[in-house]
């Protein structure tokens, strides 16, 4: 099941490929205001909605 998220700081781009990580807070009523850190392929902007797969698991090691 994949939430929405809202992107709300661009922490950085890496790669060839143009992977950007960002910090984004869900939106969903289930799981509301947990904040989040993913790898982003692509164009991205804060405020932008995001559609995340997996919500559950998350790394303790947070790089900025």
């Amino acid at each position: 099941m994949a939430l929405p998220a809202k992107v709300i700081h661009i922490m950085g781009r890496s790669g060839a490929k143009g992977v950007t990580r960002v910090r984004c807070t869900t939106i969903s009523e289930t799981k509301r205001n947990k904040v989040l850190v993913r790898n982003v392929i692509g164009s991205v902007r804060i405020g932008d909605i995001l559609m995340v797969k997996e919500s559950d698991m998350e790394d303790s090691g947070v790089i900025e």
